[in-house]
């Protein structure tokens, strides 16, 4: 999947939603960082404003001679007001200092990459490795400083996160052999069986919280259809990965906890289905799928393929939720382009169906969402293997490198208009998958389900609308990832399954 990660180490903190605010490059990452206390929301600013629909947002202020030397000093990262809306500074970063060197709430040093040039050269530059291994500060790993929290205690660190080639090219080519696109494709009924069952749970009632009743149960659910996980344990898997990303009601300090318990979950399942392939049973899942693929001429050894499985399944459902969560409240606080989609997935006559246009202006609108506010903020994590100079900033051999995905595809010599929402945007090669070797290969699964999701949702509840005030909403903060911790809403009570 892409590079996306859980809620992990110490960073922002969970802060009010923005006005405006809106998967996996191998497999999403870890959110690096730990969060702090819920404050205020900030005030309407230039990326997330409620301002007119298609309104261009002024350039930054911060370049601006009038505002004086004050306004070139670098913006406070990381903090509450970060958290809830990061792109006026990551505006300025692009402009003043597109490759800038920080130290992150853990206490690491690190160098951002914010414009869209500089990023897409990372994320391929073979010189910027993926194994921790190269980290000057060789304790940080085992700190959970980088990386996913628990992975190495868990010995689960032989996963496309975490590998270069060789071992990165073998292990990608047996995992694409059973992650295949037309596995993907013929999984959409299921999906869409999935996100129907969701909102008939919630759509008598005329209010849910859209992250905790839909956009987090279903991929987790997907995800573990997919991989073949027994509906008796799936609710395991949704109370565990709870925990990775500090869902409400989940224990304190459990991520570690829940990794390990997942771990040993998953290599007796694939020691279960290697038996049973053996016995003859036909195994169409994705795990037994990746068993065979290693047992003709190629091989995964029981490590990596609980390893694979693992962060598979983790890569596939954090991404998911932040896309879905993330989109609708988008489309909510844009209302011209929420009755565009709304218009697209229901057609003149109000009723519900989908046609070929239909189908790509999903597409078209599932990309948008991606570069707009997408699920993963920063690229897991790269570190120089050798010095190197990247956006014209000398760069150590053992540094770490974070592209910021998010600045990337917010940089207006890459993208015109920016700042403004609109799903009708074709040109839109965002970075929100990653690119290069470490590319996303969950991303037809992820685009899947959030077409799906938003398709089901704005299809049956036509008059979805936000229950919670803008300020009050709070963010997942995190190094990687970023999405909300809740979305109120509410629509007119209806029972009942329409089919989209």
């Amino acid at each position: 999947m892409h590079d996306p990660t859980p809620a992990n180490t110490p960073t922002s903190a969970d802060a009010p939603a923005p006005a405006d605010t809106p998967t996996p490059a191998d497999a999403p990452a870890p959110a690096d960082a730990a969060t702090s206390a819920d404050t205020p929301a900030p005030a309407d600013t230039p990326g997330n404003a409620p301002a007119p629909e298609n309104a261009r947002t002024p350039p930054a202020a911060a370049g601006c001679p009038a505002h004086g030397a004050a306004r070139q000093r670098p913006p406070a990262l990381f903090d509450p007001r970060f958290a809830a809306d990061p792109y006026p500074a990551y505006a300025w970063l692009r402009e003043h200092a597109p490759v800038h060197r920080t130290t992150l709430p853990s206490g690491v040093e690190a160098w951002l990459v914010t414009r869209y040039p500089d990023a897409r050269q990372a994320l391929a530059d073979a010189r910027l490795s993926k194994s921790p291994h190269h980290h000057r500060e060789q304790g940080a790993h085992g700190k959970g400083k980088v990386g996913i929290p628990g992975e190495r205690s868990a010995n689960l660190m032989t996963h496309l996160l975490n590998i270069d080639p060789p071992d990165h090219t073998r292990l990608r080519r047996l995992v694409s052999k059973a992650f295949t696109p037309r596995r993907v494709a013929a999984f959409a009924p299921r999906v869409r069986e999935l996100a129907d069952g969701l909102i008939d749970g919630f759509a008598a009632r005329g209010t849910a919280d859209l992250i905790h009743e839909f956009a987090f149960p279903l991929p987790i659910y997907a995800i573990c259809d997919m991989l073949g996980v027994p509906s008796r344990d799936q609710e395991d898997f949704r109370s565990w990965a709870g925990m990775m990303i500090h869902q409400p009601g989940s224990p304190r300090g459990g991520v570690g906890r829940a990794v390990k318990r997942m771990r040993g979950y998953l290599s007796e399942l694939i020691e279960s289905k290697r038996a049973g392939l053996a016995d003859g049973a036909p195994g169409d899942d994705l795990i037994s799928g990746l068993i065979r693929a290693s047992d003709h001429g190629e091989h995964l050894t029981g490590e990596e393929a609980a390893a694979m499985a693992f962060i598979l399944l983790f890569a596939g459902f954090e991404t998911t939720v932040n896309l879905i969560g993330n989109g609708t409240y988008a489309l909510l606080r844009h209302p011209a382009q929420r009755a565009r989609l709304q218009q697209a997935v229901t057609g003149n006559a109000g009723t519900a169906g989908t046609d070929g246009r239909t189908d790509a202006f999903l597409e078209t609108a599932v990309e948008e969402l991606l570069r707009y506010d997408g699920p993963v903020e920063l690229a897991t994590w790269r570190f120089a293997t050798e010095p190197l100079t990247l956006g014209g900033q000398r760069i150590a051999a053992g540094d770490p490198v974070l592209v910021v995905l998010a600045a990337a595809d917010r940089d207006p010599a890459k993208f015109p208009e920016p700042d403004v929402l609109d799903l009708t945007r074709t040109d839109n090669q965002h970075l929100g998958y990653g690119h290069g070797i470490h590319y996303c290969l969950g991303a037809p699964l992820a685009r899947l389900e959030g077409r799906t999701a938003f398709a089901a949702l704005f299809g049956r509840l036509p008059d979805l609308r936000l229950d919670a005030d803008p300020d009050e909403l709070r963010w997942r903060g995190g190094l990687i990832m970023r999405g909300l911790r809740t979305l109120p809403v509410a629509f007119t009570p209806h029972g009942g399954s329409t089919s989209v």
